[in-house]
Protein backbone atom coordinates (compact mmCIF):
# COMPACT_ATOMS: atom_id res chain seq x y z
CA UNK A 1 0.00 0.00 0.00
CA UNK A 2 2.83 2.36 0.91
CA UNK A 3 4.68 1.63 -2.33
CA UNK A 4 1.47 2.16 -4.28
CA UNK A 5 0.98 5.55 -2.63
CA UNK A 6 4.59 6.47 -3.43
CA UNK A 7 3.96 5.62 -7.09
CA UNK A 8 0.84 7.79 -7.11
CA UNK A 9 2.70 10.71 -5.53
CA UNK A 10 5.56 10.31 -8.01
CA UNK A 11 3.06 10.37 -10.89
CA UNK A 12 1.49 13.54 -9.50
CA UNK A 13 4.93 15.15 -9.19
CA UNK A 14 5.75 14.33 -12.81
CA UNK A 15 2.44 15.74 -14.03
CA UNK A 16 2.96 18.91 -12.00
CA UNK A 17 6.46 19.31 -13.48
CA UNK A 18 5.07 18.98 -16.97
CA UNK A 19 2.37 21.54 -16.27
CA UNK A 20 4.62 24.10 -14.64
CA UNK A 21 7.62 23.96 -16.98
CA UNK A 22 8.20 27.42 -18.42
CA UNK A 23 9.19 28.28 -21.97
CA UNK A 24 11.13 31.05 -23.69
CA UNK A 25 10.27 32.18 -27.21
CA UNK A 26 13.31 32.35 -29.48
CA UNK A 27 13.82 34.92 -32.25
CA UNK A 28 12.52 32.41 -34.81
CA UNK A 29 9.27 31.88 -32.89
CA UNK A 30 10.18 28.46 -31.49
CA UNK A 31 9.40 27.86 -27.82
CA UNK A 32 12.26 26.29 -25.86
CA UNK A 33 11.77 24.66 -22.44
CA UNK A 34 13.55 26.90 -19.98
CA UNK A 35 14.72 24.12 -17.69
CA UNK A 36 16.56 20.98 -18.71
CA UNK A 37 19.26 18.43 -18.02
CA UNK A 38 22.88 18.99 -18.99
CA UNK A 39 24.90 15.82 -19.62
CA UNK A 40 28.40 17.31 -19.62
CA UNK A 41 30.77 14.91 -17.84
CA UNK A 42 28.24 12.08 -17.63
CA UNK A 43 30.62 9.45 -18.90
CA UNK A 44 29.50 6.67 -21.20
CA UNK A 45 26.35 5.98 -23.14
CA UNK A 46 24.85 3.65 -20.53
CA UNK A 47 25.07 6.21 -17.73
CA UNK A 48 23.80 8.92 -20.06
CA UNK A 49 20.88 6.81 -21.23
CA UNK A 50 19.90 6.15 -17.62
CA UNK A 51 20.15 9.82 -16.64
CA UNK A 52 18.16 11.04 -19.65
CA UNK A 53 15.46 8.43 -19.17
CA UNK A 54 15.10 9.33 -15.50
CA UNK A 55 15.00 13.06 -16.24
CA UNK A 56 12.29 12.68 -18.85
CA UNK A 57 10.24 10.59 -16.42
CA UNK A 58 10.49 13.45 -13.92
CA UNK A 59 9.10 15.92 -16.43
CA UNK A 60 12.27 17.33 -17.96
CA UNK A 61 11.78 18.22 -21.62
CA UNK A 62 15.13 19.74 -22.58
CA UNK A 63 18.40 17.80 -22.93
CA UNK A 64 21.70 19.59 -23.61
CA UNK A 65 24.60 17.58 -25.03
CA UNK A 66 27.51 18.07 -27.48
CA UNK A 67 29.80 16.14 -29.79
CA UNK A 68 32.61 16.93 -27.36
CA UNK A 69 30.75 15.27 -24.48
CA UNK A 70 31.03 11.92 -26.29
CA UNK A 71 27.63 10.76 -25.04
CA UNK A 72 25.19 11.73 -27.81
CA UNK A 73 24.33 8.09 -28.48
CA UNK A 74 23.34 7.68 -24.86
CA UNK A 75 21.12 10.76 -25.13
CA UNK A 76 19.37 9.31 -28.16
CA UNK A 77 18.95 5.96 -26.45
CA UNK A 78 17.53 7.63 -23.34
CA UNK A 79 14.98 9.56 -25.38
CA UNK A 80 13.84 6.36 -27.10
CA UNK A 81 13.74 4.40 -23.83
CA UNK A 82 11.67 7.09 -22.07
CA UNK A 83 8.67 6.58 -24.32
CA UNK A 84 8.15 10.35 -24.45
CA UNK A 85 7.15 11.65 -27.87
CA UNK A 86 10.20 13.15 -29.59
CA UNK A 87 8.14 16.25 -30.46
CA UNK A 88 7.78 17.02 -26.73
CA UNK A 89 11.55 17.04 -26.19
CA UNK A 90 13.92 19.88 -26.97
CA UNK A 91 17.29 18.47 -27.99
CA UNK A 92 20.38 20.68 -28.03
CA UNK A 93 23.83 19.70 -29.24
CA UNK A 94 27.04 21.45 -30.27
CA UNK A 95 29.62 21.19 -33.03
CA UNK A 96 33.29 21.09 -32.03
CA UNK A 97 35.89 23.15 -34.00
CA UNK A 98 37.00 19.96 -35.77
CA UNK A 99 33.44 19.90 -37.19
CA UNK A 100 33.79 23.35 -38.76
CA UNK A 101 34.16 23.98 -42.49
CA UNK A 102 32.21 24.24 -45.73
CA UNK A 103 32.70 20.59 -46.57
CA UNK A 104 33.08 19.30 -43.02
CA UNK A 105 30.08 20.78 -41.20
CA UNK A 106 27.29 19.24 -43.34
CA UNK A 107 28.83 15.80 -42.81
CA UNK A 108 29.29 16.50 -39.10
CA UNK A 109 25.61 17.39 -38.75
CA UNK A 110 24.54 14.18 -40.50
CA UNK A 111 26.82 12.16 -38.21
CA UNK A 112 25.34 13.95 -35.21
CA UNK A 113 21.81 13.11 -36.33
CA UNK A 114 22.87 9.47 -36.65
CA UNK A 115 24.48 9.40 -33.19
CA UNK A 116 21.39 10.97 -31.63
CA UNK A 117 19.13 8.69 -33.70
CA UNK A 118 16.83 11.56 -34.62
CA UNK A 119 15.62 13.28 -37.78
CA UNK A 120 16.27 16.80 -36.51
CA UNK A 121 18.06 18.77 -33.81
CA UNK A 122 16.08 21.47 -32.06
CA UNK A 123 19.09 23.69 -31.32
CA UNK A 124 22.60 23.41 -32.75
CA UNK A 125 25.44 25.54 -31.41
CA UNK A 126 29.00 26.26 -32.40
CA UNK A 127 30.77 25.10 -29.24
CA UNK A 128 33.92 27.25 -29.39
CA UNK A 129 35.08 30.37 -31.24
CA UNK A 130 38.03 28.78 -33.06
CA UNK A 131 38.63 27.30 -36.50
CA UNK A 132 36.45 27.84 -39.59
CA UNK A 133 33.51 29.12 -37.58
CA UNK A 134 32.18 31.40 -40.33
CA UNK A 135 31.91 28.51 -42.77
CA UNK A 136 30.38 26.37 -40.04
CA UNK A 137 27.74 29.02 -39.31
CA UNK A 138 26.80 29.24 -42.96
CA UNK A 139 26.51 25.45 -43.13
CA UNK A 140 24.25 25.48 -40.08
CA UNK A 141 22.03 28.02 -41.81
CA UNK A 142 21.72 25.58 -44.71
CA UNK A 143 20.82 22.82 -42.23
CA UNK A 144 18.00 25.02 -40.92
CA UNK A 145 16.71 25.51 -44.46
CA UNK A 146 16.93 21.76 -45.04
CA UNK A 147 14.86 21.00 -41.93
CA UNK A 148 17.66 19.18 -40.13
CA UNK A 149 17.95 21.87 -37.44
CA UNK A 150 15.26 24.11 -35.96
CA UNK A 151 17.41 26.85 -34.41
CA UNK A 152 21.08 27.78 -34.29
CA UNK A 153 23.26 29.66 -31.85
CA UNK A 154 26.66 30.14 -30.28
CA UNK A 155 28.52 28.96 -27.22
CA UNK A 156 31.49 30.84 -25.76
CA UNK A 157 31.76 33.50 -28.48
CA UNK A 158 32.65 37.11 -27.77
CA UNK A 159 34.63 40.05 -29.10
CA UNK A 160 35.70 40.20 -32.74
CA UNK A 161 34.73 36.60 -33.47
CA UNK A 162 31.19 37.19 -32.29
CA UNK A 163 31.10 40.39 -34.35
CA UNK A 164 32.17 38.44 -37.44
CA UNK A 165 29.30 35.97 -37.03
CA UNK A 166 26.80 38.79 -36.52
CA UNK A 167 28.13 40.51 -39.64
CA UNK A 168 27.73 37.52 -41.98
CA UNK A 169 24.75 35.78 -40.39
CA UNK A 170 21.58 35.61 -42.45
CA UNK A 171 20.01 33.83 -39.47
CA UNK A 172 20.93 35.66 -36.28
CA UNK A 173 21.86 33.55 -33.23
CA UNK A 174 18.78 32.34 -31.40
CA UNK A 175 20.79 31.42 -28.32
CA UNK A 176 24.05 32.37 -26.63
CA UNK A 177 25.34 29.76 -24.18
CA UNK A 178 27.92 31.18 -21.75
CA UNK A 179 29.06 31.09 -18.16
CA UNK A 180 26.23 32.81 -16.29
CA UNK A 181 25.39 32.86 -12.57
CA UNK A 182 24.74 35.41 -9.80
CA UNK A 183 28.45 36.28 -9.54
CA UNK A 184 28.80 36.75 -13.33
CA UNK A 185 25.64 38.05 -14.93
CA UNK A 186 26.85 38.93 -18.45
CA UNK A 187 25.24 42.38 -18.50
CA UNK A 188 27.32 43.80 -21.36
CA UNK A 189 26.88 40.75 -23.59
CA UNK A 190 23.14 40.67 -22.92
CA UNK A 191 22.88 44.32 -23.89
CA UNK A 192 24.82 43.69 -27.10
CA UNK A 193 22.66 40.73 -28.13
CA UNK A 194 19.29 42.22 -27.19
CA UNK A 195 18.78 43.75 -30.64
CA UNK A 196 18.85 40.27 -32.17
CA UNK A 197 16.41 38.74 -29.70
CA UNK A 198 19.08 36.26 -28.64
CA UNK A 199 18.26 34.31 -25.47
CA UNK A 200 20.87 33.29 -22.92
CA UNK A 201 21.67 29.80 -21.71
CA UNK A 202 23.77 29.30 -18.62
CA UNK A 203 26.60 26.91 -18.01
CA UNK A 204 27.98 26.91 -14.48
CA UNK A 205 24.50 28.11 -13.42
CA UNK A 206 25.48 27.40 -9.80
CA UNK A 207 28.90 29.02 -10.05
CA UNK A 208 30.82 25.77 -10.47
CA UNK A 209 29.59 24.67 -7.05
CA UNK A 210 31.44 27.48 -5.28
CA UNK A 211 30.55 27.19 -1.58
CA UNK A 212 30.85 30.95 -1.13
CA UNK A 213 28.15 31.60 -3.72
CA UNK A 214 25.94 28.73 -2.62
CA UNK A 215 26.02 29.93 1.00
CA UNK A 216 25.35 33.61 0.37
CA UNK A 217 23.11 34.88 3.18
CA UNK A 218 20.39 36.18 0.83
CA UNK A 219 20.02 32.71 -0.67
CA UNK A 220 19.77 31.13 2.77
CA UNK A 221 17.21 33.73 3.84
CA UNK A 222 15.05 33.13 0.78
CA UNK A 223 15.45 29.37 1.07
CA UNK A 224 14.11 29.49 4.60
CA UNK A 225 11.22 31.71 3.53
CA UNK A 226 10.09 29.49 0.67
CA UNK A 227 11.10 26.10 2.07
CA UNK A 228 13.72 25.62 -0.66
CA UNK A 229 17.44 24.96 -0.82
CA UNK A 230 19.92 27.66 -1.76
CA UNK A 231 20.48 25.83 -5.06
CA UNK A 232 16.76 25.98 -5.82
CA UNK A 233 16.74 29.72 -5.10
CA UNK A 234 19.56 30.26 -7.64
CA UNK A 235 17.79 28.16 -10.25
CA UNK A 236 14.56 30.05 -9.67
CA UNK A 237 16.45 33.34 -10.08
CA UNK A 238 17.71 32.11 -13.45
CA UNK A 239 14.20 31.21 -14.56
CA UNK A 240 12.78 34.59 -13.61
CA UNK A 241 15.67 36.38 -15.33
CA UNK A 242 14.70 34.61 -18.55
CA UNK A 243 17.75 32.36 -18.65
CA UNK A 244 17.68 28.81 -19.96
CA UNK A 245 19.34 26.43 -17.49
CA UNK A 246 20.24 22.74 -17.42
CA UNK A 247 22.17 21.77 -14.29
CA UNK A 248 24.14 18.55 -14.74
CA UNK A 249 23.42 15.58 -12.50
CA UNK A 250 23.02 11.84 -12.84
CA UNK A 251 21.50 11.57 -9.36
CA UNK A 252 17.69 11.08 -9.51
CA UNK A 253 17.20 12.82 -6.15
CA UNK A 254 19.13 15.87 -7.32
CA UNK A 255 17.21 15.84 -10.62
CA UNK A 256 13.92 15.86 -8.74
CA UNK A 257 15.05 18.66 -6.42
CA UNK A 258 16.42 20.78 -9.27
CA UNK A 259 13.18 20.81 -11.22
CA UNK A 260 11.09 21.49 -8.10
CA UNK A 261 11.27 25.26 -8.57
CA UNK A 262 7.99 26.06 -10.27
CA UNK A 263 5.74 26.26 -7.21
CA UNK A 264 7.02 29.59 -5.91
CA UNK A 265 8.13 32.98 -7.25
CA UNK A 266 10.66 35.48 -5.99
CA UNK A 267 9.42 39.05 -5.62
CA UNK A 268 10.93 41.90 -7.63
CA UNK A 269 12.75 43.10 -4.51
CA UNK A 270 14.15 39.62 -3.85
CA UNK A 271 15.28 39.28 -7.45
CA UNK A 272 17.07 42.61 -7.12
CA UNK A 273 18.86 41.44 -3.99
CA UNK A 274 20.15 38.36 -5.81
CA UNK A 275 21.17 40.62 -8.70
CA UNK A 276 23.24 42.58 -6.20
CA UNK A 277 25.50 39.53 -5.77
CA UNK A 278 27.07 40.30 -9.16
CA UNK A 279 30.86 40.60 -8.90
CA UNK A 280 31.78 40.17 -12.58
CA UNK A 281 33.74 37.14 -11.39
CA UNK A 282 33.93 34.09 -13.61
CA UNK A 283 35.29 30.63 -12.84
CA UNK A 284 36.58 29.65 -16.27
CA UNK A 285 39.65 31.79 -16.86
CA UNK A 286 41.84 29.86 -19.29
CA UNK A 287 43.54 32.43 -21.58
CA UNK A 288 42.14 32.58 -25.10
CA UNK A 289 45.41 31.48 -26.72
CA UNK A 290 45.54 28.38 -24.52
CA UNK A 291 41.91 27.61 -25.26
CA UNK A 292 42.58 27.79 -28.98
CA UNK A 293 45.66 25.60 -28.79
CA UNK A 294 43.95 22.95 -26.67
CA UNK A 295 40.58 22.93 -28.38
CA UNK A 296 41.91 22.88 -31.96
CA UNK A 297 44.35 20.09 -31.10
CA UNK A 298 41.60 17.69 -30.10
CA UNK A 299 39.11 15.88 -32.32
CA UNK A 300 36.25 14.04 -30.59
CA UNK A 301 35.48 10.57 -31.90
CA UNK A 302 32.43 10.00 -34.08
Amino acid sequence: MCQSMNNIMQSIKVEESKMTQTYVTLNNGAKIPQFGLGVYMINGDDATKKAVTEALKLGYRHIDTAHAYQNERGVGQGIKASGVDRKEIWLTSKLWPSDYGTDVTPQAIDKMLARLDTDYIDLLLLHQQFGDYVEAWQAMEEAVRAGKVRAIGLSNFDGERLDKILEIAQIKPAVMQVELHPYYQQGALKEKMAQYGTKFESWYPLGHGDAKLLNESILTELGEKYGKTNVQIILRWHIQRGHIVFPKTANPEHMSANINIFDFELTAEEMSRVDDLNKNVRYFNLPLAQQEAQFKAWTPAD
